[in-house]
This record gives structure tokens, sequence and C-alpha cells, in this order.
């Protein structure tokens, strides 16, 4: 049995594998890790040692198929094999024609001979000559019809080898796909349809889905409605315009990988998505994304690849790639949660393909599977460092523990809010804000934890139990709790419970200690304290360190 996504009420999703709820605790692995067995095998220890349960890794057109016609899956199969000994779930990443918008990995047979395969040709201003780039050209179907058979012939092959183990639960089709240096293909073909008609059926669809198109697009097409909609694009969508350009790209892009992603749906029925690189937006509110612009990939369509699924065409590629389950972003400098909640529209499955694997990303990972739903965050480039010194051992061997709890209360339809509060230096102005969120009958307040020397930064989720019993997770942060009844007089703890994981693939939680004075602020909140709470020199130690960052709590009003 394939895995699958299953949507839950409230526009969550579950991924099952062997039928089965699964929470990823994934990474990838540097792009040409798959490539080698051998290589591999002195990283799979490593990987279950970082307390990864799915690993993303490359399959690579050229490798896979390096004459036409001629399959080779010997080192695959091999990963396969090694991968499923080790206890560890898989996510292919196929790259094909397009990895960062390029075609650095397509074979040579399609490298060589451009009359076959054409490349798309860029010009930066109106008086420099079309430079020739390393990238297909979307405008050519013999592209897409070898790619098409090539992902067709992997899918078949996998489903052969896999289907009844499922160490492979999803596949990514193409990596970071759109086009560099320029905001359109200016090859003869692109030329063509660029002045031609506007295709009728992109018209029907756009003024079909107006009222769902996300607020980005609308606003871009703010006066399509009044447009001679039988026209080129340039008359239809607006002239001389890098978002005419980009909703150009977008369509031929997501039609290319509907092709590609359609061919391997009917071959192997497993969950499809592709991944995108965002634009950079730096933006106040989160202190990871303060970087330049041009660092982090531009702003403007050519500098990010122009035609990829960014949120503004993201419309477009659902639109028109329906066989991609969803479409998933790579965040690294944008602003991680508006980026999570931009990215369930249209109520598709979140899944972070690519993230930081720095401190700041292993906290937002709680925001990201608490607050968002996600199906999992995958750090990018994990073999680079050891599990020893990486954030997210800990924070991965916690998240286990605490995994039936998450798949139940989704299940359930029960609430969770996941947050966390980044470091800062001592003199810095505190760049996290406490967080209020409503549960049921109750308003919970989250904030930093009390401590009368610096704070720590810190991180969890709360999961809703019962009317007035919550579960909490993580450490550096306290809840306050007050009744929504506007009767109730007086709101407090009636206890804390700490409770402890028990070893195993599916851990039970066992009561521990009972949490009360100075551990719940004299019943005034919940206290999940950091691991080292600074003092701050005060002569009573009145603070505990977190030992095993879960707690129950219940709480009552009168």
């Amino acid at each position: 049995m394939s895995s699958r996504i299953v949507s839950l009420a409230g526009g969550t999703h579950q991924l099952l594998v062997n039928g089965r709820p699964f929470l990823m605790r994934a990474a990838e692995v540097n792009n040409s890790s798959f490539s080698s067995p051998a290589f591999m095998r002195a990283v799979w220890p490593k990987l279950v040692e970082n307390n990864v349960n799915t690993v993303l890794g490359a399959v690579s057109w050229d490798q896979i198929e390096p004459e036409e016609g001629r399959f080779d899956f010997n080192a695959l199969d091999q990963v396969i094999r090694d991968a499923r000994s080790h206890g560890l779930k898989l996510v292919l990443l196929w790259f094909g024609s397009f990895k960062n918008g390029l075609s650095t990995y397509v074979p040579p047979w399609v490298k060589k001979d451009t009359s076959r395969f054409p490349r798309a040709m860029s010009r930066q201003n109106e008086t420099e000559l079309l430079q020739l780039l390393d990238c297909l050209s979307v405008f050519h179907e013999n592209s897409y019809k070898a790619d098409a058979k090539a992902f067709a012939a992997l899918l078949c092959h996998l489903r052969q080898v896999d289907e009844k183990e499922n160490t492979i639960i999803m596949v990514q089709v193409e990596n970071e796909v759109g086009l560099l240096r320029d905001s359109r293909d200016r090859c003869e073909a692109a030329e063509a349809a660029f002045q031609g008609k506007v295709p009728s059926h992109l018209i029907d669809v756009l003024q079909a889905q107006w009222s769902t198109l996300n607020d980005i697009l609308r606003g871009t097409l703010a006066d399509f409605h009044i447009r001679e909609t039988s026209s080129s694009w340039e008359q239809v969508f607006g002239h001389n315009s890098l978002q005419t350009d980009e909703i150009f790209m977008a369509y031929h892009y997501a039609r290319y990988l509907e092709e590609v992603a359609s061919a391997g749906k009917a071959a192997y029925d497993i969950p499809l998505f592709t991944n995108t690189w965002l634009r950079n937006v730096p933006d106040k509110e989160d202190p990871a994304s303060q970087w330049p612009a041009l660092l982090g990939g531009g702003t403007k369509p050519g500098e990010y690849p122009s035609g990829g699924p960014v949120e503004t065409v993201l419309d477009i590629w659902q639109l028109f790639a329906p066989s991609l389950d969803f479409i998933a972003p790579d965040i690294y400098l944008s602003h991680y949660e508006k980026t999570c909640a931009g990215y369930r529209h249209r109520r598709q499955p979140l899944f972070i393909p690519e993230q930081r694997q720095d401190e700041p990303g292993a906290l937002r990972m709680w925001a990201a599977i608490g607050s968002h739903g996600a199906l999992g965050v995958s750090p990018f480039g994990i073999d680079n460092s050891s599990p020893d010194v990486s954030p997210f051992t800990a924070h991965y061997k916690l998240l286990a523990q605490v995994a039936p709890q998450i798949l139940q209360a989704r299940a359930d339809g029960r609430a969770i809010h996941g947050f966390f509060f980044d470091r800062f230096d001592k003199g810095e102005e505190d760049p996290s804000k406490p967080r209020v969120v409503q549960m049921g009958s109750w308003t919970l307040t989250i904030s930093r934890a009390f401590v009368f020397g610096h704070p720590a930064p810190s991180y969890g989720m709360v999961i809703h139990q019962e009317s007035d019993k919550f579960l909490l997770v993580g450490e550096g942060y306290q809840v306050s709790f007050k009744s929504t009844d506007p009767g109730a007089r007086f709101s407090g703890i009636l206890s804390v419970r700490e409770l402890e994981a028990t070893g195993g693939p599916e851990p039970d939680l066992l009561e521990g200690r009972w949490l009360n004075g100075d551990e719940s602020s004299q019943g005034k909140a919940v206290i999940m304290p950091s691991e080292s709470p600074d003092c701050g020199g005060f002569f009573i130690s009145s603070w505990i360190p977190a030992r095993t960052r879960i707690a129950e709590c219940s709480v009552y009003s009168i």
C-alpha cells in the first residue's frame, strides 16, 4: 500500500504510511549524497542518531538514464535497501529537467542536442544580444516528453521494488523551477507564445476561480475583468510588466510539470509535490528574514526563478498542475510563519522540504507543526553536521515523544498551538512578543518564562486535551489561563503534572512529579523552564531546570 495524504477537519492533513498516521521528522542530505550508496553507509547511523525518521535525497535524471532508453536503478535500489535496514523512510527528489532554475542534471544526450531539446534564452536589456541559458525551454514538447518518460520509468520501478515496504513515502517533482537572469524566456517559441493569444482556458479558470485567488494575485489582476481577454499576454495582463512575464512563465512551467507529474502518477499513485525558491521579502517581524535581498534570492522575477510557484502565482500552479498534491516552500530567509500560512492556501497540505538547520530553524519547527499543521519540516544539508552539535537532535527527540499526541489531536480536531521565542543578546530588545490564543473556553497567554537573569530561547506547543486540560511541550516559557466565561470571577490552575515518555517507536506518557508552588508561579501560570535558567545571581535558587519538557495541567474558574 502506497502512502497517501488525507484531509482532516479544520483544514489540516495527515500523512498515512502503511495505513497509519505518520509525522515526519525529516532532514535533507546534500544533492550528491544519494548518488553513492558507499558514501551513505557512514551517513545512515548519524541520521538515526539525529532522531530523524525521514530522509530527503536526490535522484538525478543523468544518473538513471545515462543513455536514452537505458535505465540504471542499481545505486538507487541499494540506497532504498540501506534506508530500510536503518528503519528510515525516504522522500525522493527528482532532479529532472530543472534544479534551482537550471538544467544541470539532465543527461548528456539532452545537454548536447540543443536542436531537439532547445534552451531558454535571456536578454538583460533591449541592446543586449540574446544569451543562451543552461536551462531547457518549457516551450518544447520534446523536453517534457523525455522528462515525463524518465519520471514514469522511475515511479514504475519504485512501485515494483517498494510498494509493499513503503520505504518511499513521497516524491518531489523537479527542484525550485523557474527562469533565472530574465523575467521570461526569449527564445523563438516563447516569443511566439507571448505575442499570441492568451489560452482561453487560462482566462476561463481565472474568471471562474476569482473569489478563491489569494490577495496577491487578485491585486496583480485588479483590472483583469475590464480588459479584452482574447488578446496577447501584455494586452490582457499589462504592458512592460514583470508581473505579466511571471504569470506567463508560471502558466507554462506549471503545465510542463503537470506533464511530468501526471505521467509519474499514472505509474505509481504516491504523494507528489514540487518545491519553491521563494522571493526574499525582508520582514521586521521575523529576525531570521533580515538579510540583503540578493543574498536571499532577490525580490524580482529573474533574480529568483521567474515562473516558479512563489506566492504571487501560487494559484496558477495549484490550478494548472493538479497532479501535484501540494506546493512546498523552501524557507530560509522569508518570514517563517507568514510563509507557512500562505502555503496552506486552498487548504493544501504543508510540508517544508528545505529550511535552516541552525537554532532559529529548529525553534521554528514547533510553529510549523503546531500552529500550521505541517506534515513535517526538513533542514537541508544534515549530513554536514554532527548529531551532537545539531539542535535538531534534541528537538526531534522531544517531537518523537509527543508525536502520538499531536497526531491524535489532529484526528480529533482539537486545537494545537506551536510557537518560539528567539535568542537575543543582553541589552537588546526582545524580538519575540507574548502570544494570546483561545482554546475552547480559555484564553491562553504564552510568554517567556520569567527569570531574574537573561531569558533563554524557548519553544514548544500547547495541545488542548479536554475542556479544562492541556498538554504542554517544550521549554523556556510560561502559560497563564483565563476563562472566557463573562461570569467567572477567578481563573486558576488546578494541578500540574510532569510527564515522562517511555521508550520505543510509540511512546506512552507516564506521570512524574507534581508541580506546584514555585513551579507554577504560585498558581498564576504553568512554567516550562529552560534547561539552564539564568537566576541572575539571585541568592534563592527557585527555578528548576527543564527535565522531560512535557507536562499536563488542569485549570478551573469560579
